[in-house]
């Protein structure tokens, strides 16, 4: 049985990069001991697999190697999401697949019955106190291939909010977004939002998205948001910081021929004058030679309209052409297709929302006291924004805890 797992495992050849995760690796190496008759070298190995299994969070190999041939990338699952996967390419995997299988079917009590013939009396009831892991019966072939040509692999698989940081992609396992139902004003603008994201879900060619005006409006917490509306499974979010715009166009280029949908968000951006990166997002807005894909579209937040902080010096330079520099800085608003304000509330609006937002969080005052704490609060605080609002709500929990 050793000598066929060994060789089995040994010609794996499209899913080689699980033989190196910790407890396959555990595991190879405890045939390899088997083979030679290395009882105690093969009982450190035993002992090494279920740690590594454990230590990965599992109890069964059988879940384990589910969740990797799914979440992995791999040369077949990258070719099925591509639609490219060629005869050969697939005969491989499901070879490769046949094996992982039979070891996740394999019975744990068997392998300690092959060590007790290998070991000295006094270490053999170590190994038959030796903790057992689950096994069971992997998805079939055509399920796992299934599962790639409709949600792709590796981590946009698995995940579905990133931040870009130091040139990598790091996965968010638990997004903080705001339910649909939590939100309060603003329902224009968020319904724009979420029916060209809808759009975009669809598979359809959209506008990239530009969402300013005042602070505390709800602007980013809106785009957080569409990771929670119903029929947007398949979206993915990818928040990059300002600084690191420079590196997205390759991005972009291996986001092109996924299954997934992708939200490019860059919160909070304003431009310096000479500011590097100004030209990185215009060329992500618009292209260059390579037309954005119709799977990406770019959201961005700002407190400005235009987007570039201009100073008196700006328009009174010794530059001869200021005038179209000063135009070209001011007009990269103008490649959003679609631009939404986020004004101040009215103070009407302002007061209704407090003491919505405070019976919601389960203050109990009574209303007409509750609209004069409100209208105080407004007096007081120069921001009409849901922020505020909130801020208020949580000063009188605070009163009446």
């Amino acid at each position: 049985m050793n000598n066929a797992f060994s060789a089995a495992l040994a010609g794996v050849s499209v899913y080689r990069n699980l033989l190196e995760l910790p407890p396959v690796a555990a595991l190879r190496s405890l045939f390899r001991t088997l083979e030679r008759g290395e009882g105690e070298a093969a009982l450190e190995a035993y002992s090494a697999a279920f740690y590594a299994l454990a230590q990965a969070g599992y109890d069964s190999f059988c879940t384990y190697l589910t969740d990797q041939l799914r979440y992995s990338s791999s040369p077949y699952a990258e070719a099925v999401a591509r639609r490219q996967a060629t005869d050969r390419l697939t005969q491989a995997a499901r070879r490769d697949v046949a094996v992982f299988a039979a070891l996740a079917d394999l019975d744990p009590a068997e392998l300690k019955e092959a060590l007790l013939p290998l070991l000295a009396e006094d270490w053999r009831e170590t190994a038959r106190l030796l903790p057992q892991w689950n096994r069971g019966a992997l998805p079939s072939f055509e399920t796992l291939t299934e599962f790639y040509r409709v949600h792709g692999c590796g981590l946009f698989s698995r995940y579905h909010a990133f931040v870009w940081q130091d040139g990598g992609l790091h996965p968010v396992p638990h997004p903080d977004f705001v339910p649909e139902d939590a939100f309060l004003g603003y329902e224009r603008q968020r319904s724009q939002v979420i029916e060209n994201t809808r759009l975009l879900v669809a598979g359809q060619q959209v506008n990239n998205v530009l969402l300013y005006g005042m602070s505390g409006t709800g602007k980013s917490a809106t785009v957080k948001g569409l990771l929670g509306v119903p029929g947007f499974e398949n979206l993915r979010l990818i928040e990059v910081p300002k600084e690191e715009l420079c590196d997205i166009p390759q991005l972009v280029r291996d986001l092109a021929h996924r299954p997934q949908k992708f939200i490019i968000f860059i919160d909070d951006l304003a431009f310096d004058k000479e500011d590097r990166t100004f030209s990185s997002l215009k060329t992500i807005l618009e292209g260059s030679l390579e037309p954005r894909p119709v799977n990406v579209a770019v959201y961005c937040t700002s407190n400005r309209r235009h987007l570039v902080r201009q100073n008196f010096s700006d328009r009174n330079g010794d530059e001869i052409d200021a005038s179209e520099t000063i135009q070209d800085k001011t007009s990269l608003a103008d490649r959003f297709g679609l631009r939404i304000l986020y004004s101040e509330l009215t103070k009407p609006q302002f007061i209704d929302m407090a003491m919505e937002m405070a019976v919601s969080k389960g203050v109990t005052m009574d209303p007409d006291d509750l609209k004069k704490a409100a209208v105080r609060w407004e007096a007081r605080h120069t921001s009409r924004s849901p922020r505020s609002a909130l801020q208020f709500a949580a000063s009188l929990l605070t009163v009446q805890i």
